[in-house]
């Protein structure tokens, strides 16, 4: 057996050039596509792992009461996530946006502010708590300077 010298480190290379070329990609493909001069385009609301998750289920109990049992942290967002049949009409999103209303009328009794993101999808209304950090344009819009 004859074993070149000098062609490992080529191969190492080669490998840790496939790994940068996949987390580039990777990163690129999470990237909101927007059109210049389009401030129309909607992009999704900034979102990390979520620490506590309540299901609007119908035998649930209140959202008032699953707040009291959270630990308060004001840096903790509560996001109320509806959503609505993919190809539903206008009923069922106003629907959609009514279960979230609801659900923002018992968080705001506790105290809580929350915000509403209503999609397209399946399933009942949530409450998510998680350290969602808002982006420079919602901290601009809230006269943060962070």
């Amino acid at each position: 057996m004859s074993v070149r010298v000098g062609q490992s480190w080529q191969t190492s290379l080669a490998d840790l050039s496939l790994i940068l070329f996949m987390a580039t990609a990777a990163a690129v493909s999470r990237q909101p596509e927007t059109v210049p001069g389009d401030r129309a385009s909607a992009s999704p609301s900034a979102r990390t792992e979520p620490l506590s998750v309540y299901v609007a289920a119908p035998d649930a109990p209140p959202l008032s009461l699953w707040l009291n049992q959270q630990a308060e942290d004001p840096r903790q967002q509560l996001t109320i996530t509806a959503r609505y049949g993919r190809d539903a009409d206008a009923r069922a999103q106003a629907k959609a946006l009514s279960d979230a209303t609801r659900l923002l009328a018992q968080a705001g009794a506790e105290g809580r502010e929350a915000r509403i993101v209503v999609e397209p999808g399946e399933g009942p209304a949530r409450a998510v708590l998680a350290y969602d950090s808002p982006t420079s344009e919602d901290a601009s819009a809230n006269g943060s300077t962070e």
